[in-house]
């Protein structure tokens, strides 16, 4: 017997999310607008903690759009003493606080079909990927640079130098010079990973031509 399944369906604000991708991906770096991406959380299991924060920021033409931010917190039920040392949010906190799913619908509208740059990417694409699938939406549809791995590229390769297999936020910023103020902030270090970012594009095209398309065949 043969039968129809209903097509799934989901909220505007989704849709028109996702409408965003039915176009063809333009691969120039020159006019790519990214989003760099940040969250601080409860912890880091994908099955039990919860995104606290989000913290954005543009990046266009090699420039950092300082009047195009997004930071929102996130009102959960889930809260740890351990990460609280870390990122300092409190439950009951003075800073306004959103319900997960209005973080989400500001956050899809926030990102559009931009590509997305973190640091250990898959940590927080994973954690808000978890947060969609709780809100009964699918995963995130950006493409994703993750700066650990771009990073790695910049350096020598060679028998007497061992690579590590990651680098972390805080070393970047010690090898670039960057500044570490509000460091374990959501936008803090979107900031922090943007302009790694910027300093690993200078470095990687010193050593070849760079283009868009070079970029996301490193994509996570």
């Amino acid at each position: 017997m043969w039968w129809s399944k209903k097509k799934q369906e989901y909220p505007d604000f989704w849709n028109t999310y996702a409408e965003l991708f039915t176009k063809k991906l333009e691969y120039n770096l020159s006019n790519t607008t990214f989003t760099v991406l940040d969250t601080e959380t409860t912890g880091f299991n994908f099955s039990d903690d919860r995104v606290l924060s989000i913290g954005a920021l543009k990046l266009f033409k090699n420039a950092i759009a300082i009047d195009s931010v997004f930071d929102v917190y996130v009102e959960q039920d889930i809260y740890k003493k351990e990460s609280i040392k870390v990122h300092g949010i409190l439950k009951h906190t003075k800073r306004k606080l959103i319900s997960e799913q209005e973080a989400l619908i500001k956050f899809l509208a926030y990102v559009g079909d931009n590509i997305i740059i973190a640091h250990h990417a898959k940590f927080d694409i994973t954690m808000i990927n978890r947060a969609l699938c709780r809100n009964n939406l699918p995963e995130l549809k950006n493409k994703v640079l993750d700066t650990s791995t771009l990073y790695k590229k910049t350096l020598l390769r060679s028998n007497l130098l061992n690579q590590q297999d990651a680098y972390s936020l805080d070393e970047l910023a010690e090898k670039y010079n960057i500044s570490m103020k509000d460091r374990h902030t959501a936008l803090g270090d979107a900031y922090i990973t943007a302009v790694a970012f910027l300093k690993i594009l200078t470095k990687l095209k010193e050593k070849r031509a760079i283009s868009l398309k070079w970029l996301l065949k490193h994509a996570i």
